[in-house]
């Protein structure tokens, strides 16, 4: 918030960057010329990116994208077979060797 007040009652995180941006403004322009203000864009800039956190967001969103397309590209040894996936790691033993007794109430099929 640029009024300085944050959630807690103390500054809020931005706060800094608009008093710079202030700052700027109070050195650089007047009430009758305020053709400096564009050397104030940087700080404007920096409260901007305070405030909404869009360059940040988008540097994650370029270091997932290349994180997942390197992922994608690396061959695993220990990949699951697609019938691996399908039984969601379920042992494939019968009943008895996993100690499990068939419910009448639920069906059952055997994996051959």
């Amino acid at each position: 918030m640029a009024s300085g007040y944050g959630l807690a009652g103390g500054p809020s995180r931005c706060f800094p960057f608009w008093q710079e941006v202030l700052a700027c403004y109070v050195t650089n322009t007047s009430a009758q010329d305020d053709s400096q203000k564009g050397k104030c864009a940087p700080y404007l800039e920096d409260y901007y990116e305070c405030l909404h956190h869009k360059k940040e967001a988008a540097r994650t969103a370029a270091l997932q994208a290349a994180y997942r397309k390197q992922q994608a590209n690396i061959k695993r040894d220990d990949a699951p077979s697609a019938g691996e996936i399908r039984r969601l790691g379920v042992l494939d033993a019968p009943l008895e060797e996993k100690n499990l007794k068939a419910s009448k109430w639920f069906p059952h099929k055997e994996i051959n």
